[in-house]
């Protein structure tokens, strides 16, 4: 079945989250968010060595608005509940539908971390994908350095399969870099 028509909801919610894909109009507090983050977001990304402009978060969330449809990459935005606040950025990307494999990918404005946020959000970015989208496979893969990120499978009882080793440059391309590789099945 070509992906393009496989059905499911494009918003869904937790306790306190409001989890949905992007639309366009977004730009803007996306860029808000990934400024107000950017020396902590700039070890780990590579998207997040510069300011980021209004504009160009723009042509990013209408990209991952058309992937979205396209079923190639399922960006999701998380907000709260209560104020519509736009609080994290998340993803099911390197999707192989056949396997229905997917691999979870997060960050969080600054401000709001600390909170449980991320923790609920890729709990419920899981539940979504193995019940909505019928995932056998989740994976979450991080810099073995960074220890924020490697927290949130740890804390979701996903099982460390593996460290790839000098698997990837650093971002500033000064040295090579090891992978942890967790994963959930269902």
């Amino acid at each position: 079945m070509n992906p393009i028509m496989i059905d499911f909801p494009d918003e869904f919610f937790t306790e306190r989250l409001i989890i949905r894909t992007p639309k366009p109009g977004d730009g803007k507090i996306v860029s808000e968010a990934v400024n107000a983050s950017i020396e902590e977001l700039k070890p780990w990304m590579k998207w997040a060595q510069t300011q980021h402009t209004e504009y160009d978060s723009e042509v990013g969330i209408r990209e991952a608005h058309v992937k979205f449809l396209l079923r190639e990459n399922l960006r999701l935005l998380v907000f709260l509940k209560g104020s519509g606040q736009f609080i994290a950025s998340s993803s099911l990307h390197n999707i192989d539908w056949d396997v229905r494999k997917f691999e979870i990918g997060y960050w969080i404005d600054t401000r709001y971390s600390g909170k449980g946020y991320m923790i609920e959000a890729v709990q419920g970015i899981c539940d979504f994908a193995f019940n909505q989208l019928n995932a056998r496979r989740l994976e979450i893969r991080c810099d073995t350095k960074n220890s924020k990120s490697k927290a949130i499978p740890e804390r979701l009882k996903f099982i460390l399969e593996g460290i790839i080793k000098n698997e990837d440059l650093s971002v500033d391309g000064s040295e090579l870099r090891d992978t942890f590789i967790f994963a959930k099945i269902k």
